[in-house]
């Protein structure tokens, strides 16, 4: 995608090859988008790469759904209240 491209050439002598650099730049450019900016950069994308960044928002978006309602925990019997047994 030229414009991640654009944008690596421009930022790459600054990155740490830390995952922060990537969302704190996205971030930053992505709040000085208007509505028209973010329409178009989305209707230029190919197909395929449209289907990629809705999965992924998705995914995303119900991974943390999952982890924020706790689904999937488990926990020892002695963590539950009403669980422990007296002997």
């Amino acid at each position: 995608m030229k414009f991640i491209d654009d944008l690596y050439h421009l930022y790459k002598d600054h990155l740490t090859g830390d995952e922060e650099d990537a969302l704190i730049i996205i971030d930053g450019i992505v709040r000085d988008f208007s509505d028209e900016d973010i329409k178009k950069l989305i209707s230029e994308l190919p197909t395929k790469e449209q289907f990629e960044m809705l999965s992924l928002y998705l995914y995303e978006k119900f991974r943390l759904k999952i982890a924020n309602e706790g689904i999937g925990q488990t926990l020892n019997r002695d963590d539950q209240d009403d669980g422990k047994l007296f002997h």
